[in-house]
Formats: C-alpha cells, sequence, structure tokens
C-alpha cells in the first residue's frame, strides 16, 4: 500500500478547554477517560477521505497538533511554541464555551501561530473588540470549536451561542459546538461531521492542489 499524503493542522487554546478531549475524540472515536495536561506538544492521526463519495475522492492522513495551552506572553514560551508552528496547513481554534475568557484569547492563538503578533499591545482597537482585518488576507484554513456545550444552562445557550457566532465570523471560519464526552456530537452524517469534512477538504486543497479558473492541478 503506498503511503498517504498527509497535512498539518495545529489544534490551538487555552488550557483546559478539552483541546486533548477533542483531537482523542477527532482520532480514535472515543472519550478520552481520564485527560492530563498537555506538555509541548502531543501528535495524533486521523484518517480522512477527501471528497468522499465524488469520483475525486483519496484518502489522506490529517496530523492533528495538540499544543500545550499554556497562556503567556513572554518571549521564551512564544519562542518554545514556535517551533511547532512550521509548515502548518490548518488550524483548529478550541475554547470552552463556559469561560469567555478563552474565546477571547483565540485572537492571541491565532496571530501567535500566524506569526502576526509583533505587537500584541495592538491587537485591540478602540471598541474592544478585535479587528478583523488581521485575518482578512489569511490563507490558512481555520475552525472554531466550543467545547462543553453540556454546562452551558438552557436558559444562557442562546445568549452563548450568539456570542461565538460572532467570534467565528471575525475569523472567517465555521464553528462547531459541542461535547467532547458524547461522540454523538460528530456521528456520521450530523452537521457537525459534514463541517468538520468540509474544513479538512479545505486543508487538503490549500496544502496539495492549485485552482485556476476551474483547472484543480495537484502539485508534483
Amino acid at each position: 500500500m503506498a503511503a498517504l499524503d498527509r497535512v498539518k493542522v495545529l489544534v490551538l487554546g487555552d488550557s483546559g478547554v478539552g483541546k486533548s478531549s477533542l483531537v482523542h475524540l477527532l482520532c480514535q472515536n472515543q472519550v478520552l477517560g481520564n485527560p492530563s495536561w498537555t506538555v509541548g506538544c502531543s501528535v495524533d492521526v486521523r484518517i480522512h477521505d477527501y471528497k468522499e463519495g465524488t469520483p475525486e475522492e483519496k484518502t489522506y492522513y490529517i496530523e492533528l497538533w495538540d499544543v500545550g495551552g499554556s497562556v503567556g506572553s513572554a518571549t521564551s514560551v512564544k519562542s518554545t511554541r514556535a517551533v511547532f508552528y512550521n509548515l502548518l496547513n490548518g488550524i483548529i481554534l478550541v475554547h470552552d464555551l463556559t469561560n469567555k475568557k478563552s474565546s477571547q484569547n483565540l485572537y492571541r492563538w491565532s496571530l501567535e501561530a500566524l506569526n502576526r503578533d509583533v505587537a500584541p499591545t495592538g491587537v485591540l482597537v478602540t471598541n474592544g473588540d478585535y479587528d478583523r482585518e488581521q485575518f482578512a488576507d489569511n490563507q490558512i484554513p481555520l475552525l472554531v470549536i466550543g467545547t462543553k456545550l453540556d454546562q452551558i444552562p438552557e436558559t444562557k445557550r442562546n445568549e452563548v451561542l450568539t456570542r461565538t457566532a460572532f467570534l467565528a465570523e471575525d475569523f472567517n471560519a465555521e464553528e462547531i459546538n459541542l461535547d467532547c464526552t458524547n461522540p454523538r456530537y460528530l456521528a456520521a452524517g450530523s452537521s457537525n461531521a459534514v463541517k468538520l469534512s468540509r474544513f479538512f477538504d479545505k486543508v487538503i486543497e490549500k496544502r496539495y492542489f492549485l485552482r485556476d479558473g476551474n483547472q484543480v492541478c495537484q502539485f508534483s
């Protein structure tokens, strides 16, 4: 069997938001029984069928790089993580739906990974919102995933999900909200599964294909 082509997707977000549980669910289709803190980076692999069910279907490896979420702006912390950011093909931004700060920190995580945080104090604009223009020309596919959906009271769920929808819009990304302890949120055929598959397809296209009008040419 020929070796499969692969793409590299970073999984970024604060400590405790559930990145390791999410990656385990995505790659093993199982709930992670005893999650622990990730030190440095942990890599797992998911097999993905690009354009599944079409004549162009092809199987790829999706490498999910779960980067430790220690928050810090010190140069030493960033330089340690920077080695994981090389040659990335996509980014999954993970936040805890019950923790608003973890949602706000996704801007900093994305800017750091895209090497655009040379002046992190300038990220905020005057009205307290983040400047979405910083992501306008971004060519790296992004996906926003909110965890711990089950922990939001029904009375507050609409308010929280409205807020996170604006967050995903800022990144020009689709969003998935789920509970990492319940695989049904990513069940085959569900809207979440479709969004995830569409994201991985986009990552693969950015890595291996060059679009020119209606032509799709694979790099050698």
